[in-house]
């Protein structure tokens, strides 16, 4: 925990799938002074994501699903996105080895990870790793769909890495993850 920062009380206001705290801590700012404060924060665990790319196609898995707080928002709950999921107890690159077969029916290779952030940092505790990774035709192994017993409903896109490139300038993609892998994708055919 940071030098200046002395949690002070902490209050449960939900367990359920996602655990909801609010806390009281004093903090020593940058001037100096000491003040109290109240944040709420959510803790559902940390994830991983990965945007798998087929070479010899040029081809990427992305999963379409319902998202209600992006439909709270504006009322497109449909989202396009990578796949990803929470650990397990488990690292990151078993999770999404995991996910990648649960959600979009895939054997991945040579998976590489191209960033670990802290989604929403002001609010939320998920750290997400981030990965690019190969496949192929014949890596296909499951339906894929994602568990029905979670809840998932995932539609399962194949499309061209230009295709998913238009639809993100388009707006179409709205998920932040999914952006910052198609970009970090970009990046990396660009270096060749």
């Amino acid at each position: 925990m940071k030098i200046g920062v002395s949690i002070k009380h902490v209050e449960v206001l939900s367990q359920g799938w996602v655990k909801l705290r609010r806390y009281t801590l004093d903090y020593r700012r940058r001037d100096g002074r000491t003040v109290t404060l109240t944040r709420e924060v959510h803790d559902h665990g940390h994830g991983a994501a990965v945007l798998p790319y087929d070479s010899v196609r040029g081809t990427v898995l992305l999963a379409r699903q319902f998202r209600l707080p992006a439909a709270l928002h504006d009322g497109t709950g449909d989202l396009i996105e990578v796949c990803a999921g929470l650990l397990e107890n488990e690292a990151p690159e078993a999770c999404i080895l995991r996910e990648a077969r649960e959600e979009l029916g895939f054997r991945l290779h040579n998976l590489r990870q191209v960033a670990a952030c802290h989604t929403t940092p002001g609010a939320v505790t998920e750290h997400l790793t981030m990965f690019l990774a190969d496949y192929g035709a014949s890596d296909r192994v499951a339906a894929g769909g994602g568990s029905p017993g979670e809840g998932e409903d995932i539609e399962i896109l194949e499309l061209p890495f230009a295709a998913a490139l238009q639809l993100m300038a388009a707006g179409q993609i709205r998920d932040a993850k999914t952006i910052m892998l198609i970009l970090f994708l970009e990046r990396e055919l660009r270096r060749g």
